[in-house]
């Protein structure tokens, strides 16, 4: 029995998370060096981006619903070869670790990027150590829901900011056609390859999967809801990808071509000066300082979250191997982001580059979930099989053009 479509507005929620939890700093600081550094040309990767999130993410919470477990129960459970269920085991906790400390370490670049936004002499460990232990409280104590509600409340408001000014900023209309449905790579070697990557693994987030799964089992517990559960994920992250797109067309449109190198929140500040003026420094400054707190917190319990599932762990915030997992990647995250931040612009990039490199693996163990004869008509058609297995194979062609771009800049951080 469908719902009613004010039903079906009623229902959103785990998408909306999913959408809130992608519009992070890494994705206003990628989709910001972007447009500055190639105007409206990578718009096709967000766009690319967008279908390819709203395909595996329909998927997770599909298996979520039906199973009503999340995707790591899922992952243990339908691989019948205990060998086999261990080596998956292993991968899926190895890319969890790498990934979620990855964006961990951009997440608190980005609240740093904020800070010295509007206060630019306070020095990065301060400010890194000040994040981490406010983090660190709100979840041991578990009083983040509210901090993390005002928190999204603020980046949404960018979002729109960014729409408008979107908008006002007079775009050049054609080349943004052109830049959505003409994909171009950069050189070999090129910055532009690891950005493109960048945008992709910015958006299509791999512990969004695992946070999708078990929202959407929480919310949804008839089978028969899977058709709201669709509407939600379908509304919920094409409207991220638009503000995605409308934070790269504000860039294109106001820096690209005055030869502005975007390195800290004052160059990202101008692509909103044409609604804002002088506010948009303080816009900045307090969205990047939402989205980075508000996402340290969501990457650090959906790794949580992660590991106990595929671990078979009993799942509450209170165990202490559930806090284990997210003290590692928060207290990662930190100490990293000091280590290899002299360059913020640049280690946000590679940190959403490196989760693109992981997002195989996932999509992988996704459509393998997917398609188990348990889900009855609820099992993957031929269409998103087909359009998971064109997804990855564009996905993993990207990531071999990017390699060379990546290692080259991720030794530049380290040895710089």
């Amino acid at each position: 029995m469908s719902s009613s479509l004010g039903q079906k507005f009623r229902n959103i929620g785990p998408g909306a998370l999913v959408a809130a939890g992608f519009i992070g700093p890494g994705t206003v600081t990628t989709c910001t060096v972007s447009g500055a550094s190639y105007g409206y040309t990578m718009l096709w990767a967000l766009l690319f981006a967008t279908a390819a999130t709203i395909i595996f993410q329909e998927m997770a919470s599909r298996v979520g619903i039906v199973s009503g477990k999340g995707l790591g129960e899922n992952i243990r459970d339908r691989i019948p070869n205990k060998a086999l269920m261990w080596i998956a085991i292993v991968i899926v906790i190895i890319a969890i670790f790498v990934g979620n400390i990855a964006y961990e370490t951009g997440n608190i670049t980005g609240g740093i990027l904020g800070i010295q936004a509007v206060l630019p002499d306070v020095p990065m460990i301060p400010i890194a150590i000040v994040l981490g232990i406010l983090a660190f409280i709100a979840m041991w104590i578990g009083s983040y829901k509210v901090v993390e509600v005002v928190l999204t409340a603020i980046v949404v408001f960018m979002g729109v900011v960014f729409l408008v000014t979107a908008f006002a900023s007079n775009p050049d209309w054609g080349a943004i056609v052109a830049g959505l449905f003409v994909p171009t790579l950069p050189e070999e070697g090129s910055k532009g390859i690891l950005t493109a990557v960048g945008l992709i693994g910015t958006t299509i987030v791999p512990y969004n999967l695992f946070l999708h799964a078990s929202g959407a089992s929480e919310r949804f517990k008839d089978p028969e809801q899977v058709s709201d559960a669709r509407f939600d994920t379908i509304l919920s992250i094409g409207l991220g990808g638009i503000i995605s797109m409308a934070i790269l067309i504000c860039a294109a449109a106001n820096i690209f071509g005055t030869e502005t190198v975007v390195t800290n929140g004052k160059d990202m500040a101008l692509a909103l000066q044409p609604l804002l003026g002088s506010w948009a420094t303080w816009m900045i400054g307090l969205g990047l300082l939402a989205a980075g707190f508000s996402s340290a917190i969501t990457a650090s319990f959906s790794a949580a979250y992660a590991v106990n599932g595929v671990l078979g762990w009993k799942k509450t915030t209170k165990d202490l191997r559930f806090k284990s997992i997210w003290i590692i990647v928060l207290v990662a995250g930190c100490v990293m982001a000091v280590a290899l931040g002299k360059s913020p612009t640049e280690l946000i990039l590679v940190a959403q580059a490196a989760n693109a490199i992981l997002l195989p693996i996932m999509a992988f163990f996704v459509l393998y979930c997917a398609n188990g004869k348990d889900l009855g008509k609820w099992r993957n058609h031929i269409f998103a099989n087909c359009a998971g297995v064109v997804i990855i194979v564009i996905t993993l062609f990207m990531c071999y053009r990017n390699m060379s771009s990546f290692l080259t800049s991720l030794q530049a951080l380290i040895g710089g």
